[in-house]
């Protein structure tokens, strides 16, 4: 069959937006990574013009009559096919782009850069008062974007679907009610069952010993220095400003070894960019297919395989090697003190079962204040109040409480519920996995190219041709179901509760 001219053209010019759009991702990696503090509001206004060209260009009338133009077209082609996904994904994208205002894009981004860099200081002082003038403009900026859409069953709904297409609040909201239920008593009963002994991952650790070895372990993953490099930043993240191109960071903190599965966690952020097929780059289709599943991938990696026995059973004597405080340490006191359950102050050091309370509690404080039910002055004593129902914390300041993420001094709301979804649907993902694969043989091998191509072929390769629960569909026949979460976290802590 002869190729549709019109279709050339649309793959030229997202090809050409994309190009754009790697643009303002290197911009802000090198802002997170690189630039130098006095650099602030220069960067913010090249983000700014950069995002408002990349979304003038593609609500241009040229790219909504080839749209128009190219519905017969995609009635005749297969569902499956690159050509008709690419169409009905830009499809999606363009009517809900279209009716917010490009400059209200590039508002959005300069107020972001901004206050990202005003975020550092403001933690690092626990200083709340400085970034509430950024809080205060990012909402006043959130309600003007949800006024760009028709009305919602709820507002939350228009931010979710940034991130998590085509899920409603009320599907997290039941999702969350569940592990709501079930998490919090197996949080009291691990309490009452007595403490894991995990004073020994305390101590003095080199950062550069601790790069090393996170590089040792995300090579045996896949990391090639042809593709992929890891830098330094306050607060881990992965981007990837073009195909063969991925950059993870972390921080090498000198008391502790949480590096290592921050490492691990962004290596599976990187690997799901790295696995989508070649084909889909340069177009809407060229990525992760949402943050919930993008998030399945990092925790897969950082968790279902980097918290493993079979894991720790071949890389422990290594740790051992570059840490020689742990020669009297045996691997399964190793293995317990890294799956500890313990209520903690920061999200990203949580343990597996807690670390789904401190998203419930964004996820709820989120919706609150888009609706007006708190005020923004009042978060950091709302915060602290969640942290004491749901963990029995005490937060000492803001540092460790309100202040201590980035994400919402950088305007992402509608974000967090997304870590909890990824969760529950990188369980769901490894269930299907085993059946295929004998993933402890593999890990005590320390080989990891099986897991690592099963979940290419069958996830990776899609990047956004499907909706995130088809995706899902697709790869583990059933939609997003927090049940195979719940039974593997009880299965896997049960030593705890005994």
């Amino acid at each position: 069959m002869t190729r549709d001219p019109k279709l050339d053209q649309l793959r030229r010019l997202l090809g050409e937006n994309d190009d754009l759009r790697k643009a303002a991702t290197l911009l802000f990696w090198d802002q997170r990574v690189m630039m130098p503090p006095g650099g602030a509001q220069a960067r913010a206004d090249a983000i700014a013009t950069v995002s408002r060209l990349i979304h003038e260009r593609f609500v241009d009338d040229e790219m909504g009559n080839l749209l128009e133009d190219l519905k017969d077209v995609e009635g005749s082609l297969d569902y499956d096919s690159d050509d008709a996904a690419l169409i009905r994904v830009t499809r999606r994208d363009f009517e809900k782009a279209v009716g917010v205002p490009p400059e209200l894009t590039g508002e959005i981004r300069r107020a972001s850069a901004l206050a990202v860099a005003d975020w550092g200081a403001a933690k690092e002082n626990a200083d709340y008062a400085a970034m509430l003038p950024h809080l205060e403009k990012h909402l006043e900026l959130k309600h003007r974007y949800v006024d760009c859409f028709d009305t919602p069953d709820e507002t939350y709904d228009v931010l979710l679907d940034d991130f998590e297409p085509g899920m409603k609040t009320a599907e997290v909201r039941a999702i969350f009610e569940t592990l709501k239920e079930e998490l919090l008593p197996l949080i009291n009963e691990i309490s009452e069952a007595g403490d894991v002994d995990d004073s020994f991952l305390t101590g003095e650790f080199d950062p550069e010993a601790q790069r090393a070895f996170s590089l040792e372990i995300v090579r045996c993953f896949g990391f090639t220095d042809e593709e992929w490099r890891l830098d330094t930043t306050a607060h881990p993240f992965m981007t990837t400003p073009g195909h063969g191109d991925v950059r993870l960071t972390t921080n090498f903190r000198p008391h502790d070894l949480t590096s290592l599965f921050a490492s691990m966690h962004e290596f599976g952020h990187g690997v799901y960019e790295w696995g989508v097929a070649p084909e889909l780059a340069r177009s809407p289709l060229g990525s992760g297919v949402s943050l919930g599943v993008h998030e399945s991938q990092s925790r897969t990696w950082e968790n279902l395989i980097g918290r493993s026995r079979p894991f720790w059973r071949y890389f422990y004597p290594r740790l051992q090697e570059r840490f020689p405080q742990f020669a009297s340490v045996d691997d399964e006191a190793f293995y317990r003190a890294v799956n500890k359950v313990h209520p903690s102050l920061i999200r990203i050091d949580a343990d597996e079962v807690t670390y789904n309370m401190h998203i419930i509690l964004r996820f709820e404080l989120e919706q609150e204040l888009i609706e007006g039910r708190v005020d923004l002055a009042d978060l950091p004593e709302e915060w602290n109040a969640r942290m004491d129902e749901y963990l029995g914390i005490d937060v000492p300041s803001a540092r460790e409480g309100v202040l201590q993420d980035m994400h919402w001094p950088s305007g992402s709301m509608g974000y967090f519920p997304t870590y909890a979804l990824g969760n529950v649907i990188s369980v769901q993902i490894w269930d299907r996995l085993k059946e295929d694969v004998d993933v402890e043989e593999q890990m005590e091998r320390g080989e990891f190219g099986e897991i690592r191509e099963w979940l290419r072929s069958r996830l990776y390769v899609l990047g956004r041709k499907f909706e995130p629960q088809e995706t899902i569909e697709r790869v583990t026949g059933s939609r997003i179901d927090p049940g195979p979460y719940v039974r593997y976290l009880r299965e896997k802590l049960a030593p705890q509760v005994a």
